[in-house]
């Protein structure tokens, strides 16, 4: 297992602090924070990563695979399980294996904590690095999809005599009942979005309209888009203060690899190795 990942893993796990109960099974409580590690440890500490809409069944399944293990559990306690001799053996060798895992990690935890990153070097890297920290201009739409050019253009006419609230309202309510895309029962919100991660038809017209305002019927491979333009947010380098934590955590994980190198090398030298 990669240093980095046990390190990794452990940062994570130490974050979840919820211990709300969810659901008890014959007494025993299955808690969010139950579900969140079991989560994390499914997918690799990708859990943010799944979309969305995925991320609710991923937690149904979880908690289902959980209350399982209990039930299947008591009635091993109850017939007797705990006490045969081939559950006895294992259960020192697995004993033995997570003692040995835990400890490793416990273990790279307390010499993670001892690199220090001075604050000089975070300015220095940020000073020399600024281009990393640059965001690309970003706008927040909505859009209406039809196949048909004709339908476009009749939603574009019972919205273009609108204006501010009036218009974002009704815009909501024809892309929740006309539009096909998937964002139709959002109301057609794309949420932010940076140059370049549209189609070329769409990215090249919303970057050009004004906020609160509408576009004309947009054709593209999926269609015809009817564009609402509800945000937009100019490109900017982030500041010092604002990347300052992530810097630390690189650097410090950039001498810690150093660390382990020099750390194992004097290991070696002192143990016995045949």
């Amino acid at each position: 297992m990669k240093i980095t990942k046990i390190v990794a893993t452990l940062l994570l796990t130490s974050t979840l602090v919820s211990a709300t109960t969810l659901i008890t099974v014959n007494g025993t409580q299955i808690t969010q924070q139950d579900v969140d590690t079991a989560l994390m440890n499914a997918t690799q500490g990708r859990f943010n990563q799944v979309p969305a809409e995925k991320q609710a069944q991923f937690r149904k399944q979880v908690l289902e695979q959980l209350i399982a293990k209990e039930l299947v559990f008591a009635d091993a306690k109850k017939t007797g399980v705990l006490n045969r001799k081939d559950f006895k053996d294992e259960f020192v060798k697995v004993q033995n294996r997570v003692k040995k895992e835990l400890a490793i990690q416990v273990w790279q935890k307390q010499e993670l904590d001892k690199v220090k990153v001075s604050n000089k070097d975070l300015k220095k890297y940020y000073d020399t690095n600024k281009e990393e920290f640059n965001e690309k201009e970003t706008v927040h739409a909505r859009h209406i999809l039809v196949k048909e050019e004709a339908e476009a253009n009749a939603i574009a006419k019972q919205l273009k005599s609108l204006k501010g609230a009036a218009l974002k309202a009704k815009f909501i309510e024809l892309a929740k009942t006309k539009s096909t895309g998937p964002s139709g029962p959002k109301g057609g919100d794309l949420g932010y979005f940076a140059q370049g991660q549209m189609v070329p038809e769409f990215n090249d017209k919303v970057f050009t309209m004004k906020v609160g305002t509408l576009s004309e019927p947009v054709k593209t491979q999926f269609g015809y888009h009817i564009i609402f333009l509800e945000d937009k947010k100019a490109k900017k380098t982030l500041a010092f203060t604002e990347v300052k934590s992530f810097i630390e955590q690189r650097l410090k994980m950039e001498k810690f690899k150093v660390v382990m190198q020099e750390k194992m090398a004097e290991l070696k030298n002192k143990a016995t190795i045949k």
